[in-house]
Order: C-alpha cells, then structure tokens, then sequence
C-alpha cells in the first residue's frame, strides 16, 4: 500500500506541474495571441473571461461524471485535453481557430483542476497528514518553469506553435505515463456517508459549504490582481522601469513556490486553522506594504509578502472542503472550484474599476480588506477529532482525517 500511494502521490504532482506549466505558457502569451488573430483590445476581454466562464462549466459537469465514473479517469482524459488545446491555440490563423481552442481548453481545464484536487484530497486522507500544500508546490514550479519557457520564446521570436510543441511533446507521453499510477479515493465509512446528508445536495450542505466558497474567491481576487496589476502598478504608480515591472509576478510565483513548499510542515506542526490565519495577515501586509509604497523596490516587498501569504489559503480551502464533506468530497469539491474561476473574473475587473474611477493605490486597498475577512470563516478549517482509520503517516497534529459532517 506504501508503494502504492507514493507513485499516486508522485504521478499527480506531477499532473500539477504538467497543469501549472500548460496555463502560464497560455497566460504569458496574449499579446502574442492577440497579435496572431487580429484580437482587437475591445473583443479581448471577452475572450479572456471566456476560459474561466467555460472552466466553470467543466468543473460542474465534473461533479456529475464523478458520480459515474472514478476522478482519475476524467483527470487521465483532461489533462491530455488541456495540453493539445494550448497547442490549437498556437496552430491556427483563423479567429474561430482560437476560439475553438480556447474553449476545449476552459472547459477541460474545469474538469483537470476538479479531479486533480479531488484525487489530492482523497490521498491526503489516505496519508493521515498534509500532503495538499505539496501538489499545489509543483503547480507553482510547472507555472515558474512555463513562464520562463514563455519569456525564451518571446525573447528569441518564436511563433506559438513553435515555441508550444516541444512542451506538449514532452508533458503529453509523460502525463498519460503517470496516469497509471493515479490513485482514487476508498470506500467511505458509512457514518461518514450519514454525515454528507444526500451526497452533497441538499441547501444545509451549500450553507455550510459557503465560507470556504467566499474564502475561495477572496483568494482569487488576491492572486488575479497580482497576475493582472502588478506589472502596470509598478511601472505607472510606482514609476519603475519596463523591465523590472516584469519581476514583480515572478517575485510572487516564487514565493508560492516557496511557501507552498514548506506550508504541509506548518499544518501538521500548528494546524490548518493557524497557517490560514498567518497567510491571511501576510497577504494583507503585502497589499498594505504595496498601497503605500513610496517607489518600486518596497512594492517589490509588498508583492513577495503577497505570495507567502496567498500561497496556503486555496490548498487548505479543498483540503477542508474534504473534510467538512467525508462522504461527498468529490462534490464538494468540484462546487468549491466553480469560485476559483469566480473570484478570477471579479479580480482584475474590480481592480481596474476602482483604479480608473479612484486611484490605484486605493484600488489595492479592496483585496486586501477581502483577504482579511478570511480571518473571520478560519474556524472552517479546523479539523474533528481524527478518526484515520488505515493510515501511511501519522501526523504530529491532526490536520486532516474523516471528520463529521460540520465544524
């Protein structure tokens, strides 16, 4: 059984990285998108919000394949999916080329994003101690590593299909290699089952699902203003130069990275309910430090303090969601995902709003008074009394386990 969930632990962190570096390559490149088809800047926007909308209708039909099929299968089928979107999009020269492609991306990301915290949760559960923080790592290297791939084919003038096709040649055989080794949740325990009321239907299993939906967008809208407004802040507000307004989001996917990293051993030491806590306070310093920074290098800081502290909230969010639901994880999972996309597509519109109708320095205020009230739904995290049952580790405090159906 060891061996069994080490290679299930191994294969879908890889399937994190594979997920993270297939995303950046798509996000870093829009202008470059847009140059290829001929995008006006007024149907843009339209196009962006198009992949969360559709990545929302795959995580909702998600919910429902799972019901008849394991997550490992959708996750199996998904990823390949999302890897030969992103190389429609570089491949075509038409406009409904890339919308096609966009679309079989949104929607299979949906789906790769649901099964694969699905099947983190479930082997979290299996190891009796916090491993999700460790998936949602190697999400933040595949991202760093897409980045760069993405820099290197703009710096050197590649076309997207040349500067994609390498990377899916690479990630697809090995993504559909490790699939083999993916492990799906075991049977639930029967008084676990009483306590998910309904498989996860009902309007009392929604109302206690909510705090970590707000929790979830809240985090988004935190993560889609650094990836939208960071490099303009820096250079417009905090008069830096093109070129370092670049390192700001790079600074941030690092210190998710790094944060994400070490965060399991922080949950396991003082609980999930501290370490939410902590990244709340941190990430609100972050917002803090870059509302009032005077010039470009204690921006610099505050968007650091932003990624060690945003880095730990949406792991712990599915890992919580698990156990608040031991019986209907699945569903409550891929309900939980749909306010990812949500608070994607608040973010950088809230943003933008706020800063050409105030300032942005004000508008910076907004994500963080939203990441604070994060503070007030912690007790969501916390775990029951552990009941681990069959277990590879034990954990020094309990974090995870197949806690009842409430707080």
């Amino acid at each position: 059984m060891t061996d069994v969930l080490r290679r299930g632990r191994a294969s879908l962190a890889f399937s994190f990285f594979a997920q993270g570096a297939a995303f950046a390559l798509l996000v870093t490149r829009i202008p470059a998108i847009q140059d290829r088809y001929g995008i006006s800047d007024a149907l843009l926007p339209a196009f962006l919000a198009a992949v969360p909308i559709l990545a929302g209708v795959g995580s909702v039909t998600t919910e429902h394949l799972v019901k008849r099929i394991r997550p490992s299968r959708v996750l199996r089928w998904s990823q390949p999916v999302v890897l030969l979107a992103l190389l429609g999009v570089g491949a075509g020269d038409q406009l409904v080329e890339v919308a096609v492609a966009l679309a079989a991306f949104g929607l299979a990301v949906g789906g790769l994003d649901a099964s694969m915290n699905m099947l983190g949760v479930s082997l979290q559960r299996s190891y009796g101690r916090s491993i999700m923080l460790g998936f949602h790592a190697a999400y933040s290297l595949g991202g760093i590593v897409g980045a760069s791939l993405a820099w290197a084919g703009a710096h050197w003038h590649m076309s997207l299909f040349v500067s994609y096709l390498p990377v899916v040649l690479m990630l697809l055989p090995l993504a559909l290699l490790g699939s083999r080794w993916y492990v799906d949740g075991g049977a639930v325990p029967e008084a676990g089952k009483d306590a998910a009321a309904g498989d996860g239907a009902g309007p009392l299993v929604f109302k206690l699902l909510l705090p970590l939906c707000l929790v979830m967008t809240f985090a988004y809208i935190g993560d889609s203003t650094v990836s939208n407004w960071s490099a303009k802040y820096l250079q417009d507000v905090l008069g830096s130069s093109e070129q370092l307004a670049t390192v700001p989001y790079n600074v941030y996917m690092v210190m998710t990275l790094v944060g994400r990293a070490v965060g399991d051993f922080g949950v396991r030491r003082f609980g999930a309910v501290a370490v939410v806590r902590l990244g709340a306070v941190v990430a609100a310093l972050g917002f803090g430090v870059v509302a009032l920074a005077p010039g470009a290098w204690v921006g610099m800081l505050g968007f650091t303090l932003l990624g060690l502290g945003l880095c730990v909230i949406v792991p712990q969010t599915f890992a919580a969601a698990g156990r608040l639901f031991p019986g209907a994880s699945d569903t409550a999972i891929a309900r939980l995902n749909i306010f990812n996309y949500v608070g994607f597509l608040i973010g950088s519109p809230l943003v933008g709003a706020l800063g050409d109708a105030w300032n942005y320095r004000g508008a910076m205020l907004v994500p963080m008074v939203l990441v604070l009230a994060t503070l007030g739904y912690a007790r969501s995290f916390a775990p029951e009394p552990d009941r681990y049952g069959d277990v590879h580790e034990r954990p020094r405090t309990a974090d995870v386990g197949r806690g009842s159906n409430g707080i």
